[in-house]
């Protein structure tokens, strides 16, 4: 786990190799900088092995953590970590820091999984399909870590972008992203020259934000209101207390090159489309599948599944 001091504060993330890409979507305030992955022998090295703007810094934190995902991180050191799968039967780990390291202290839930947040005297904890929470006492531990309450169930997992990372409003929303189940709905699934269907039928049921209640317990999944579509995969989300507004970071479609080869270079294929962070508000739509952001054109693009050419 790597420690980034920014030039007012300090914030915490957890990386994995398989982060090169995701980086700047796996946490929302991750974005607020340019990160590039170096090669892992070098992680120990300056920063971390990080690539960092002038007046931040990062340190090793703590390693061999397990496949984390995302943090929670309370005003008394403890740091709850979201695993992707458990390990020895604990799919959330709590590491306490002090003088710059971070020590295991403890872990509960025996399933992974990636969101987690801390709000009202709660710990929430999503796996693929669930979302709970813990009741927390005066010093931010959870009261009874082995039963917790279910307050979603029965969320859409298809085995691609299945995670559910998730926030918190300030009246009593818990917002989750349920990822579309597929790269850009075509009609076969990252087909060569294969197009896109129309309308994209994911969207009946993923490829968005869903809205539910942190207070009401087995909610199903029917129970919750789609708040914004046209987002393929949202892995860092978070609610902005400024603006009282929803700020997502989408992870947008794969393989330009390799599904239109006519059409988009290598390299192309390596820069786009952008991954876009937006300011949701309810109803709104992102575009997904039908359109991508170019960030080198400046310009909304058609995608090329419905007769895009990479300048449309």
């Amino acid at each position: 786990m790597l420690k980034i001091k920014f030039p007012v504060k300090q914030i915490k993330i957890v990386t994995n190799e398989r982060m090169k890409k995701k980086l700047q979507t796996s946490l929302l305030w991750v974005a607020l900088f340019s990160t590039n992955v170096i090669n892992a022998q070098e992680e120990k090295s300056a920063n971390a092995g990080l690539k960092l703007p002038e007046g931040f810094s990062a340190t090793v934190v703590a390693e061999n953590v397990g496949k984390a995902r995302h943090l929670a991180v309370t005003p008394q050191g403890d740091i709850y970590v979201r695993l992707a799968r458990p390990v020895n039967g604990k799919g959330t780990v709590i590491l306490h820091e002090a003088n710059g390291k971070a020590v295991m202290k403890s872990g509960f839930g025996n399933y992974g999984g990636t969101g987690i947040a801390i709000k009202d005297g709660y710990l929430y904890a999503s796996s693929n399909q669930e979302v709970y929470r813990y009741k927390l006492d005066a010093s931010n531990k959870p009261v009874n870590p082995e039963a917790p309450e279910k307050i979603i169930t029965g969320l859409v997992d298809r085995g691609q972008h299945e995670t559910k990372s998730l926030t918190l409003d300030n009246e009593g929303n818990i917002y989750v992203n349920i990822g579309a189940y597929s790269n850009s709905c075509q009609e076969q699934d990252r087909g060569k020259g294969s197009l896109g269907r129309k309308p994209c039928p994911v969207l009946e049921d993923a490829g968005g934000i869903w809205m539910f209640k942190t207070d009401k317990l087995n909610q199903s999944y029917a129970e919750g209101v789609r708040y914004a579509t046209g987002l393929r995969n949202v892995v860092g989300l978070d609610w902005n207390q400024q603006l009282n507004q929803l700020f997502v970071m989408q992870h947008g479609r794969d393989q330009l090159h390799d599904i239109f080869p006519d059409l988009f270079t290598v390299k192309q294929s390596a820069e786009l489309p952008a991954e876009c962070m937006y300011a949701l508000k309810k109803g709104d739509n992102a575009g997904w599948p039908y359109m991508y952001f170019d960030p080198f054109q400046n310009k909304k693009m058609v995608a090329p599944e419905y007769g895009g050419d990479g300048k449309t």
